[in-house]
């Protein structure tokens, strides 16, 4: 595996596995959410919550039907959005982007879509084209690989404190990083 993971990408690793997919809970972000976990995650952080899902063959294949599912689901009036996770979002850019394209098509930006990364947002970036793809569809991101040391359970949102919580969208348009809620999430 190539050490670099600017380098890595969807079609080389990704076998477009779902680990897990959790409608209506509280915890993946703001609000009442529909959570994607795919499969599959080379960063391998040591004391990651969810280690079954680093293996790309986890789970079963992302399906039109699922997809269907996801957006019944987020049509309920009290669910906020849809969040990725995994495994690697941007290493799984086959499902990501057609589900969040999806989204997008159904419900404009009135439903907004999270994601966590082990990438950070310079990493992304300089990353391939598919990586920016999604960038562009969703609306907050943590960054940032899991890093054990800095663990803090009282943090909003993010496993240790090296992760960073961004509004995706006015970061593209300023060309820097915009931290979601102007920082205020402890």
């Amino acid at each position: 595996m190539p050490a670099d993971p600017i380098s890595w990408t969807s079609e080389r690793f990704s076998k477009n596995y779902v680990a897990d997919y959790k409608p209506y809970n509280f915890v993946d972000g703001e609000g009442v959410r529909c959570s994607i976990y795919v499969s599959g995650c080379p960063f391998a952080c040591k004391g990651c919550y969810n280690k079954v899902a680093q293996n790309f063959s986890y789970g079963s294949p992302y399906t039109e039907e699922l997809e269907n599912q996801i957006i019944t689901d987020l049509s309920a009036d009290y669910c906020q959005g849809l969040t990725l996770l995994g495994g690697e979002p941007f290493l799984n850019t086959g499902v990501t982007i057609p589900l969040c394209e999806q989204v997008r098509e159904t419900f404009g930006w009135t439903k907004d879509i999270w994601s966590w990364t082990g990438y950070t947002w310079d990493e992304l970036m300089k990353g391939t084209e598919d990586k920016r793809r999604l960038l562009d569809l969703i609306d907050v991101l943590v960054d940032g690989r899991f890093e054990q040391d800095k663990m803090n359970l009282n943090l909003a949102f993010r496993g240790s404190s090296n992760q960073r919580i961004i509004d995706v969208q006015q970061s593209l348009n300023r060309g820097e990083v915009v931290l979601w809620n102007n920082g205020e999430y402890v």
